[in-house]
């Protein structure tokens, strides 16, 4: 499965339907949990998805305006409800933090989905016919490929978007016969086990006085007032662009890689717990890299190429050539072997090990720097 984006030009009056679909869709979704939730409440009774697709007909004889909406967009907003019900009981009994469904406020569902193709929802002469709305122009920054499966209508701060998802036939690489490992840090953004080591581009530390500028700027208008508006939509299009710099430079790195490696070992990263009461969790978050891994994994996997997650645990602190611990303090950003004089960057030497630990060989085809007159890897 792989998604396109497409940017939608609405005119006037498709985005006027575009914001009232969304709008219904976002009062469904609120009635369709308060019914479990008051069923649950007063007779004990647990409505599944089933019973609540049922009830849609009456529901629309009630409701004039949930005609004027596709079924199947509908029935998609009940599945959600589902889903997320069905999320909340799965939390409950792993003994987690359960977050019970929230209710959807004003300008907080900004998406429906079409999840037929072809059934309220194709693609004519350039444009996205959408039932009940029109033939919106629609614009592509690249073809799209295989075959449509479910269409996506998603509201971002600068206009409306189109995610279809495909269903695209995987297209192997040829392979390299290379293998890499990759270990992630604070002090740059990933360290190979070839000793390149990924500059961290760090987008939110460069755009935060510009987010804190507008945020300034949103706080010290009237709420509800049409300047409060415009000051919420700048600072939506600044989070926006950090957003969008963030995903590109993973992706930009997740092709080099799957370009270059068949065999690719990474860390088995428990994020959530790493920025829980942590000083640097802004730091962790504006690194990304969880956006990182997923669009490793995805690409690697229409490549016909191996992702293995191995356990960081101890990485750093053992010897890559000889494999002797060399406990050492998170400041000291050199690795240097007692045992054998292995001299590497801290980094590095995590990034050998975990290539070994996923099935890879460290000093196979790539040997480590030299020794204290060469302490600066190589940068990418």
């Amino acid at each position: 499965m792989k998604t396109f984006v497409s940017t939608l030009r609405p005119t006037p009056a498709q985005g006027v339907c575009l914001s009232e679909t969304a709008e219904t869709c976002r009062q469904l979704y609120n009635y369709a949990l308060s019914e479990r939730k008051t069923a649950y409440r007063e007779r004990g009774e647990s409505i599944g998805f089933a019973r609540q697709c049922a009830s849609l007909p009456m529901l629309k004889r009630e409701l004039p305006h949930l005609q004027r909406v596709h079924s199947h967009v509908v029935q998609d907003v009940v599945r959600r409800v589902d889903r997320a019900c069905q999320a909340f009981f799965r939390r409950v009994k792993a003994g987690t933090t359960p977050g019970y469904p929230r209710f959807k406020g004003r300008g907080w569902y900004d998406s429906f989905t079409y999840p037929q193709w072809g059934n309220g929802v194709k693609r004519e002469k350039g444009r996205l016919v959408l039932s009940n709305i029109g033939a919106i122009r629609l614009h592509n920054d690249r073809p799209v490929e295989g075959t449509p499966t479910i269409c996506i209508i998603v509201r971002n701060a600068d206009g409306w978007y189109a995610h279809i998802v495909c269903d695209v036939a995987p297209s192997p690489l040829p392979p390299t016969g290379k293998s890499v490992g990759i270990d992630v840090g604070r002090e740059s953004f990933a360290t190979l086990s070839n000793g390149v080591q990924i500059a961290n581009p760090r987008h939110y530390r460069i755009a935060e006085r510009t987010l804190k500028q507008t945020q300034r700027r949103l706080s010290r208008r009237v709420k509800g007032s049409n300047r409060s508006r415009k000051a919420r939509t700048l600072l939506a299009n600044a989070h926006l662009k950090v957003k969008r710099a963030r995903r590109d430079f993973a992706h930009t790195i997740a092709r080099a890689l799957v370009n270059e490696d068949d065999h690719i070992a990474v860390e088995k990263l428990n994020i959530r717990g790493m920025v829980r009461n942590h000083p640097l969790a802004t730091s962790i978050h504006d690194a990304g890299w969880g956006i990182f891994l997923n669009i490793l994994l995805a690409k690697a996997a229409r490549a016909g190429r191996v992702v293995v997650d191995v356990n960081p645990a101890g990485t750093s602190q053992l010897c890559a050539r000889c494999g002797d611990s060399v406990p050492k303090r998170l400041a000291i950003r050199w690795h240097s072997c007692p045992y054998c004089g292995c001299e590497l960057h801290r980094d590095h030497n995590a990034a050998l090990n975990i290539l070994k630990k996923g099935g890879g060989t460290a000093f196979g085809e790539a040997q480590p720097l030299g020794g204290p007159q060469n302490r600066e890897p190589h940068r990418l």
